[in-house]
């Protein structure tokens, strides 16, 4: 069952309140849900919120240390406010989603491969903003998970050979997206090959169409160097992606 600020209210409470934590801060058994060897993964309430009518899915590996940071601190301040617990849950996932420079790389790169001119939006940062009705961010595993105290890159240990992280695509990730209406019309973006790796191992179990996976989007972190040219190098292919295979249904039922 997923984990939401429910049951961990009371904990973060009894947090300083603050922007930005340290790691030795939210790093704390308070927070920890599950470990397996070296990979420890804690709660954020990051991903508590669902949009059950979105049409974009923007899917990551896992929430970085900075989105648990700020969902963190966004949910402490709510809560010394008295704020209502679904309220804060959407206030985190505002606050938190791919936070920082990621979230600018993210819109950048969307707008050059022209979905902003598929949704009829000025640019794709509406979808942040007064569009976002539209969008789903979403991890596929929901928790920040850490490999000696580092975020996980989705590679070491291997994602979609982990037995440990894949219980938590199969029994979180699925089962959210099918509470998203229509959930087999929707475009899924994925962050990088490891995200599209999953995607296609759920794609061949039936669990969502090929033809839904945005193939070859770059991981947008600024630690991918060669994000910029990888963008390049696929931009025709993605326009006519979305295109060919997105662009009507999605405008029909916006």
């Amino acid at each position: 069952m997923k984990k939401t600020i429910y049951e961990y209210a009371e904990v973060i409470k009894h947090l300083p309140i603050k922007d930005k934590y340290k790691k030795n801060e939210l790093l704390i058994d308070d927070l920890l849900i599950e470990k397996n060897g070296n990979i420890e993964i804690y709660y954020a309430p990051h991903n508590d919120y669902l949009n059950s009518k979105a049409k974009i899915f923007i899917i990551g590996i896992t929430p970085g240390f900075q989105q648990m940071s700020t969902a963190i601190s966004t949910a402490r301040k709510e809560l010394e406010l008295e704020t209502n617990i679904e309220e804060i849950q959407y206030k985190c996932k505002v606050a938190g989603r791919f936070s920082g420079s990621l979230r600018k790389n993210i819109i950048s790169m969307l707008d050059d491969i022209k979905l902003n001119e598929a949704l009829s939006i000025n640019s794709c940062s509406t979808l942040f903003e007064d569009k976002d009705y539209l969008l789903h961010t979403v991890s596929l595993v929901p928790y920040p998970v850490f490999v000696k105290k580092q975020n996980y890159s989705g590679h070491t240990p291997k994602l979609s050979k982990s037995e440990f992280l894949m219980k938590y695509v199969y029994d979180n990730f699925i089962k959210e997206l099918s509470k998203i209406e229509n959930f087999k019309e929707i475009l899924i973006i994925p962050l990088g090959r490891a995200v599209e790796e999953v995607l296609y191992k759920l794609s061949e179990e039936g669990i969502i169409c090929e033809k839904q996976i945005l193939k070859g989007f770059p991981h947008p972190s600024g630690a991918n160097v060669n994000r910029v040219i990888q963008l390049e190098e696929n931009k025709e292919n993605l326009i006519r992606q979305i295109k060919e295979n997105i662009a009507y249904s999605l405008i029909m039922n916006l």
